[in-house]
């Protein structure tokens, strides 16, 4: 049973859990994509839903692989010294 978001568990023998990631990544897109259209369309920028679904798959996307990486907890390597 997982008791919070993010939080990068690891699967039993050490390795990274990509299923709970990719779970926790669809929920923050879909939860992103919808809010985007609600917000634009309560706005009025939706007049071309061309340009708003492009903005909210724009918006979509960035918060689908920023919320993997926060969930598999990947950071920058660091530069040798």
């Amino acid at each position: 049973m997982r008791l919070r978001l993010f939080n990068g568990s690891k699967n039993e023998n050490g390795s990274r859990d990509y299923k709970t990631a990719l779970i926790d990544a669809i929920i923050i897109a879909g939860f992103t994509f919808f809010s985007s259209l609600a917000g634009m369309g309560a706005t009025g920028l939706m007049r071309d839903p061309v340009t708003g679904l492009v903005a909210a798959g724009i918006a979509t996307g960035l918060a689908f692989f920023i919320s993997l990486m926060a969930s598999l907890q990947i950071k920058k390597p660091k530069e040798p010294t």
